[in-house]
Parts: structure tokens; C-alpha cells; sequence
């Protein structure tokens, strides 16, 4: 009984995620970087969990203190990550619009 209130004490501490940005009130930039995201990046990353796929999940991405390597989520760092990748992640050769749109519905997360 100690260790079920224990638990249910550290469940109800813990703060959620802040929840994406609904696709019905995307801006047209937003909506096509969902579509540039899906072309690049949704068959390793999850857009609305945390939970990972090959690569993690990025709800919240740029909401939180820090990105999953530990470096802070700015608009500079994400972009040094998607053109030179990191760790197990590869480069991805996005143009420069796209990027900008791709930034934009990251920012939606």
C-alpha cells in the first residue's frame, strides 16, 4: 500500500508534455512543414510523443530545456542537427524553404 501511494505520488508530480498545436490551426507554413516532416523525418522520429521510433520522439521539442543530446532546442542547434546530423542521425539534405517550413511545424510540437 505504501509503495502504490509512493508511486501514485511521483505519477501525479510529474508535469505533462505541453500537447502539439492541432493540425486544423496550422498556418500554411506549419502545414507544409508537416509535409516536408513526413517526407524526411517520419520514418525515424514520432512528431506527438516522446517515445522513439529509430530515432526519439519530438513532442515538445523546442518547449523543453533541452533536445535528447542535451543541447538547448533553438531554431540554430535544430538546424545544425537536420544539415550535419548527430550521433546515429544522418545529414538530411533539406533546401533551405523547406527547412524554414520544417522549423515552423517543429515549433508546433
Amino acid at each position: 500500500m505504501v509503495n502504490l501511494l509512493a508511486c501514485a505520488g511521483i505519477l501525479t508530480g510529474c508535469k505533462p508534455l505541453p500537447p502539439s498545436k492541432p493540425e486544423a490551426q496550422f498556418t500554411p507554413e506549419e502545414a507544409r512543414g508537416a509535409q516536408v516532416f513526413h517526407a524526411y523525418c517520419a520514418r525515424c522520429h514520432y512528431p506527438t510523443t516522446t517515445r522513439g521510433l529509430k530515432g526519439p520522439g519530438l513532442q515538445a521539442l523546442t518547449k523543453v530545456k533541452a533536445m535528447p543530446s542535451g543541447a538547448p532546442p533553438t531554431d540554430e542547434r535544430i538546424t545544425q542537427t537536420i544539415r550535419h546530423g548527430h550521433g546515429m542521425m544522418q545529414a538530411v539534405p533539406v533546401g533551405d524553404e523547406d527547412l524554414q517550413y520544417l522549423l515552423a511545424y517543429l515549433h508546433t510540437l
